[in-house]
């Protein structure tokens, strides 16, 4: 497809979690477009870069929540160019709230949440998924590497979690683990309150025979609607681009529609835990072999390009592109 693309991510000071997923979904529309034809920039410097590149599609991605984010400039300018005016909203469903401040400049807004789209008043919002990158996560199989951690999670130590891991904890007594993130220091050995950067991440999930998949309850601004999380977040799908067999704890997440219980295997209670680490913990080709289906399905499905390849074609259907 011809023409430029302009990626635009609300804050000059973006965590690196944020960052890296602006560098994703820039490959992907880099997969369609060519790597030239696509520019990323903050909101800040979105108006001149509109200007001097003249953009097709100004897609704008991350939080609508701080007060000092205002796409409408943005949008003003971008229509002033003939431009599509998109926003993927990739905070969703914890800010929903605030969701009044995107509505009435984008043409099409997408939402990283299933349910999350029902509470935008805009006759163009989607659901879509966020995704796996290709150049950034995927690693390829490697048989011969040792696997020395049983059962390995990172992510902040939010309430709900904690209460998912105080239930199956008997169960990880006797194993070799490693839970990190902010929080989990307070749970005795195996737990460390550490950070770890993405790429030593991989490695770790990489070494690991389990990783373990628990989703969050956290709302930043969610005081009218209490929305839970519909699907799984961006973290399911790295995982299985590198490699590594997860177990998930599976709530409400509808994680079988993006995976088969084959590829991605779920519990509900620590009897249900205990059962799965008997199953796989000393069967290092079931392992394999259960990782292997879930990144294929990765590849095949669940990749920022094929997330762009979807927007393109929701944005077609929808009148905006020929």
């Amino acid at each position: 497809m011809s023409g430029k693309v302009l990626v635009c991510s609300g804050g000059r000071y973006e965590s690196q979690a944020n960052a890296q997923i602006r560098e994703a979904i820039m490959s992907g529309w880099e997969s369609v477009f060519g790597k030239g034809n696509v520019i990323s920039t903050n909101i800040a410097g979105a108006s001149a870069a509109i200007d001097y590149i003249k953009p097709k599609i100004v897609f704008s991605i991350g939080s609508y929540l701080p007060e000092s984010t205002y796409f409408g400039e943005v949008c003003q300018k971008a229509k002033a160019v003939g431009a599509i005016t998109i926003f993927w909203a990739t905070e969703d469903p914890y800010e929903q709230d605030a969701n009044y401040r995107v509505v009435d400049d984008f043409d099409v807004i997408f939402s990283c949440d299933r349910w999350g789209t029902n509470f935008y008043e805009h006759p163009h919002a989607h659901f879509l998924p966020l995704a796996a990158c290709e150049k950034l996560h995927y690693r390829p199989l490697d048989e011969t590497l040792e696997k020395n951690i049983d059962v390995m999670f990172c992510g902040v130590a939010f309430g709900s979690r904690k209460d998912v891991m105080r239930s199956i904890k008997p169960a990880l007594a006797d194993l070799n683990i490693k839970i990190v993130g902010p929080g989990w220091g307070e749970f005795g050995i195996g737990f460390s309150d550490a950070r770890i950067e993405k790429a030593q991440l991989i490695e770790l999930y990489q070494r690991s025979k389990i990783v373990l998949n628990l989703g969050r309850s956290l709302h930043f601004e969610n005081k009218r609607f209490i929305i839970m999380p519909s699907n799984p977040g961006p973290r399911t799908f790295e995982v299985a681009a590198a490699g590594a067999m997860q177990l998930f704890h599976e709530d409400n997440y509808a994680i079988h529609d993006f995976y088969e219980r084959d590829e991605l295997p779920v519990f509900s209670t620590c009897y249900d835990f205990q059962q799965i680490l008997d199953k796989y913990l000393n069967n290092p080709e079931l392992i394999l072999e259960t990782a292997r289906k879930a990144q294929a399905r990765t590849l095949k499905d669940h990749t920022y390009s094929k997330r762009i390849e979807t927007v393109l074609s929701i944005v077609k259907q929808d009148g905006f592109l020929d």
